[in-house]
Parts: structure tokens; C-alpha cells; sequence
């Protein structure tokens, strides 16, 4: 263990002197690498995360979600293996896209309510692309196309949920975190929803001004951590790029999908995507017009699943305080890349006709900004509550007959 200690730093040390002598060797490249991955950060990352993480500390302080976590027990705890109060995670981190869930499953381990093993499963299958990054930007923005919204996202959240269902089997033996007095009472299932919110309220203390400053605070460091992130990986590829090691890499994934029969111009995307999520995807939707558009949406969404070593690094940096594991999670990664591929390849005929009836073939070009990027993910949090809350009830419901 020691050794493999020594073999892990040097190995760091060596990848840093590596990185230090690319950017002596070429300044400017990296200047520009670090503009656009600046560019990326203030006007997509900026405006949709910070409304929702400062949203979400806003809502641990006063307890709502703990109340959303009552409600969400019955149905969370027998798909899932993990507390009601990951339904409000796997809503935000749906609704957001990574690495909100990521944030919130943290703050879930330092409070108690997650045990290492129900964390390491709420992560891996909360962290998903944002609705209106995949639809926007990806679907209509890269590939013009409306139709394609469809196909992409029901792949992409599906593999989520699959992702979920899968990982239940994760740490089988662990010990389950225990569920609160006023959730194992006999009282109506909102009625201890709403004590489970008055004692977290009452065991916070926070005044609301004090709760707004550290919901600012601490969501303002967050969004700077993943603005540096961001530009750092695209100076590293940028620079990989300068030393011919992205072409490297790519003439190696050509190999591979020789194997497969797929079409060599989409290397491209698998080897940026496996750097940076936004970079995968255009490179997708740019591939040659000889290329299959299934091909194409298939690289999309493993993509886009993937998440990119950019999204690898935030998801790091914001579990490094709690002793939740990255392996779980990589696997994950890897996992819902196959499970979305899959779907599309499973679902694109069926939906394909599906939307034809009622979807136009194209869209025209996509602006996004700030307030349509909130309103978006705003809609798509609420639709994810009721669909919850739906669940909860029926599973409540079920299990009242059957007593």
C-alpha cells in the first residue's frame, strides 16, 4: 500500500512538471484555452447553477428538505436503497445537471442524514446533464433538431434511473441510515412531513439573514471552484492538443471503433468528450453528413452521460470533506454511458415515428440565456416534485392495502 502511495505521487509530480513545461512551450494557445473556458463559465455554468445552489442551501436551512424527504420515503427507500430525502436530490440534480447533486449529497454526509454507502448511490445516478444544456444546447443548438430532444433525454434520464435501480446491489450488506421519530410514526404520511421540517428548522437556528449571507457565500466559492475547473481542463486539452497527444488518443479510439463498425469520424467526440462534456458533444453533431445520425446520438448521450473529466474533477473537489468514494462512481459513469447508448439505439425508431406526429423535423437555431435557462430548469424541477410526490403517495397508498 506505501508503494502504491509513492507510485500515485510521483506519478502526480510527473503529470505537473509535464503540464508546466506545455505551458512554457506554448503560452499563447493556452491564453486562448483559458478565454473560452472562461466563456463557458460565465455564460452557461454561472447563471444556471447559482440561482439553484443558492435555492437549495436556502431550502436545507429551513428545513423544506427534510419535509420533501418524509414524502419521499416510501418510494425512494425500496427502488433506491437510500433515504426519502434523495428524492430532493436526484430533483435538483436532475433539474440543474452536475454537479448540484454532487453539492447536495455532501451536505447530506456532514449532516448525518446519508450514510458513505447511500451517498456513493445518491451521486452516481443524480449527476446528469441539465434539460436545458441537453435540449438547448445539445439538440437543438449542435444537431438542429427537436426530434433528436426527445431520444437524447429519455436516454440520458432513463440510464440515470437504471443507473439508480442498478446500483441499489451497491454495499448490499451496509447498514441503512435510520429513519427519523416523526418518519416512524403513526401519524398521516404530510403530517410527519411537516414535524420532520419544524425540527430541522428548530435544530438549524440560522436567522434568515444569517441563512442568506452563508447561502451566498458558500454557493459563490462553489461556482468559483467550477469556473477554475472548467478552465483548467481546457487548457489541459488544449495544450494536449499543441503536443499531438489528442491525436494520439484519437487514432487509438479509431482502432476501437473499427472493431465496432462505427464510423472513424466520430472519434473526435469520444476523445473530447472525455475531457470536457460541451466540446463531446459539438463534435458529435459536427461529424462528416456521411455518418448515421443514430451514430451520431448515440456518441451524444454517452457523452453527455459521461460528464467529461471536467465534471470528474468538481465532483472530486466537493466530496473530498466527507469519505464518500470516487471508484462508485466512476463505474457509474461508465455504466450510465452504456445504458444511455443503448436506449438510443433500443428507443430510435419507436420514438422517431412517435415524434414525427406531433414534432417538427427542425428548430431554428437556439439563443440561449440566462432567463430561458431558469425558467427551463425551473419547469423541469417542478415536474420532477409532482412526479415524486405521485410516486410516494401510490407506493403509500399500496402498502396501506396490503396490510
Amino acid at each position: 500500500m506505501p508503494r502504491l502511495r509513492s507510485i500515485k505521487i510521483y506519478l502526480l509530480a510527473f503529470s505537473a512538471l509535464t503540464l508546466t513545461l506545455l505551458l512554457l512551450l506554448f503560452p499563447a494557445a493556452a491564453m486562448e484555452a483559458s478565454l473560452r473556458g472562461i466563456a463557458i463559465w460565465w455564460e452557461i455554468l454561472f447563471p444556471t447553477l447559482l440561482p439553484f445552489i443558492i435555492v437549495s442551501e436556502i431550502m436545507l436551512g429551513f428545513g423544506l428538505v427534510h419535509f420533501m424527504g418524509a414524502l419521499f420515503d416510501p418510494i425512494m427507500r425500496p427502488l433506491f436503497r437510500i433515504p426519502g430525502i434523495g428524492g430532493f436530490v436526484m430533483a435538483m440534480g436532475f433539474a440543474s445537471g452536475y454537479p448540484v447533486g454532487a453539492r447536495l449529497t455532501s451536505q447530506l454526509w456532514e449532516q448525518k442524514l446519508v450514510t458513505r454507502e447511500e451517498g456513493e448511490r445518491l451521486v452516481a445516478f443524480t449527476t446528469s446533464s441539465d434539460p436545458i444544456f441537453l435540449i438547448g444546447a445539445v439538440s437543438v443548438g449542435f444537431f438542429h433538431s427537436t426530434q433528436l430532444a426527445v431520444i437524447l433525454a429519455t436516454a440520458h434520464y432513463g440510464g440515470a434511473l437504471l443507473v439508480g435501480l442498478m446500483m441499489r446491489f451497491h454495499s448490499k450488506n451496509s447498514t441503512p441510515s435510520p429513519k427519523s421519530a416523526s418518519a416512524s410514526a403513526a401519524s398521516p404520511l404530510i403530517l410527519r412531513a411537516f414535524q420532520a421540517m419544524h425540527e430541522a428548522r428548530l435544530k438549524d437556528g440560522r436567522t434568515i439573514g444569517q441563512l442568506l449571507r452563508d447561502a451566498v457565500t458558500s454557493s459563490l466559492h462553489m461556482i468559483f471552484v467550477i469556473g477554475g475547473l472548467v478552465v483548467f481542463f481546457s487548457v489541459v486539452m488544449e495544450l494536449f492538443r499543441q503536443a499531438y497527444l489528442l491525436q494520439w488518443l484519437e487514432q487509438l479510439a479509431g482502432g476501437f471503433f473499427a472493431l465496432l463498425s462505427i464510423p472513424a469520424p466520430l472519434t473526435d467526440s469520444i476523445v473530447n468528450g472525455l475531457f470536457e462534456v460541451t466540446l463531446g458533444a459539438k463534435a458529435a453533431a459536427e461529424a462528416s453528413a456521411q455518418t448515421p445520425l443514430m451514430y451520431k446520438a448515440m456518441l451524444a448521450a454517452i457523452v453527455l452521460s459521461w460528464g467529461g473529466l471536467s465534471v470528474h474533477g468538481q465532483i472530486v473537489s466537493l466530496l473530498y470533506r466527507t469519505n464518500i468514494r470516487y471508484t462508485p462512481f466512476l463505474l457509474a459513469r461508465v455504466a450510465h454511458s452504456l445504458f444511455a447508448a443503448m436506449l438510443v439505439v433500443v428507443l430510435w425508431k419507436p420514438l422517431t415515428i412517435a415524434t414525427e406526429v406531433w414534432l417538427p423535423f427542425s428548430a431554428p437555431n437556439y439563443s440561449f440565456d440566462w432567463l430561458n435557462s431558469l425558467q427551463g430548469n425551473m419547469k423541469a424541477f417542478i415536474l420532477l416534485i409532482l412526479i415524486l410526490l405521485a410516486g410516494s403517495f401510490l407506493a403509500k397508498l399500496l402498502r396501506f392495502k396490503s396490510k
